[in-house]
């Protein structure tokens, strides 16, 4: 057994059933057409509300409805993070194919508006202001390859992120057996302290990721 099979996209039938896993959220939807809210669809919407309103200073006055796709966004990763603390539920944002996916798009259509609406601003941004005159062609690297690699920078992140805590508590679980009954006490109370914090891992990291993904779509107008 690889330590990595648990993230492997496949079932017992050898199909990649386990991706439907990012359409588990459609049970939840529903539930929002009821005429009486429930209070987490209250705190829900609250939520979507506060985003909107902070997507929206970042992104300027100018922009209509750009806010949509980054709250979107937002909650298709938090939902996507939160079902894979479930057990025997693939997490598909561990995934690159995922994240990549979600990054790369994005970024694309931010440089492809950019460089062809405002290529005089897209100049400007690649030489900082108050560069020294012979530095400029070194900054003009630097800031050409940072660019170039914001959407692996943004997948890897995510990725990773939601990696490195499964694979903690994974390897933390495969050592119970082997262990006295006061250290599978101390064990258990572990894990309950990792999954807190994966909990808090999920949030953040989808809100860096729609945070970030807002602020390089900023620079380009």
């Amino acid at each position: 057994m690889n330590l990595f099979s648990s993230f492997d996209p496949s079932s017992n039938w050898n199909t990649s059933l386990n991706w439907m896993s990012t359409l588990i959220c459609l049970i939840f939807i529903p539930s929002m057409f009821w005429i009486i809210p429930s209070r987490l669809n209250l705190i829900w919407i609250k939520i979507i509300y506060i985003l909107h309103k902070e997507f929206k200073i970042l992104l300027g006055p100018t922009s209509k409805g750009g806010t949509l796709i980054f709250v979107s966004l937002f909650s298709f990763i938090l939902i996507n993070n939160f079902l894979g603390l479930f057990p025997y539920v693939f997490t598909s944002t561990s995934h690159m194919v995922m994240t990549l996916s979600l990054a790369l798009p994005l970024w694309m259509s931010f440089m492809l508006f950019g460089w062809i609406n405002n290529t005089i601003h897209m100049f400007a941004h690649l030489v900082p202001q108050g560069t020294p005159p012979i530095l400029m062609p070194f900054m003009v690297c630097i800031e050409t390859i940072s660019n170039i690699i914001r959407p692996g920078t943004l997948a890897i992140r995510l990725s990773a992120n939601m990696i490195a805590g499964h694979l903690l508590m994974t390897l933390l679980g495969n050592t119970g057996s082997s262990l006295s009954i006061m250290m599978i006490n101390l064990l258990v109370i572990v894990q309950l302290l990792l999954i807190v914090l994966e909990t808090a891992v999920s949030i953040i990291q989808s809100y860096v990721f729609a945070v970030l993904s807002t602020l390089y779509s900023s620079e380009v107008n």
